[in-house]
């Protein structure tokens, strides 16, 4: 196997999603298909990633029942599920708060580099982050 190609975020609404990942994180849209699943009109096949380069992307999956719809913003537990790396932290940074992200806090430094945690609308938290020189991704 050579990569992680999708991962799944319970979304309450496809376009209300595409909207902020696109606008607000700046993520571009791959792919948004009709899915003809019997029993599931409306279903779509929704890719966000985060530049032409990325190999990995967001799966943008609408809630469907109880039991998904309560995990919309919670899939973690409450834990940071999702990592954006960036080579410019100030600026991302600064684009971010200037488009409508929501930081929880000041940006610090840690041994793995400069770290900024957001929360997308749903409640998902996400670290946004420029590793340290020396240190990459792993």
């Amino acid at each position: 196997m050579r990569h992680l190609g999708l991962i799944t975020v319970l979304v309450a609404d496809y376009d209300e999603a595409i909207a902020y990942y696109a606008e607000v994180l700046g993520f571009e849209l791959r792919s948004d298909l009709p899915v003809h699943e019997p029993g599931k009109p409306n279903k779509r096949w929704v890719v966000m990633a985060p530049g032409p380069d990325a190999q990995t992307g967001l799966l943008l999956a609408r809630a469907e029942g109880e039991r998904q719809k309560a995990r919309i913003g919670d899939q973690t537990g409450g834990r940071v599920g999702f990592f954006l790396y960036t080579d410019d932290f100030a600026a991302d940074h600064s684009r971010l708060e200037q488009a409508g992200a929501t930081f929880e806090q000041e940006p610090r430094d840690e041994p793995y580099g400069r770290v900024a945690v957001l929360r997308d609308p749903y409640g998902n938290r996400w670290d946004l982050i420029e590793p340290a020189p020396g240190k990459r991704p792993a």
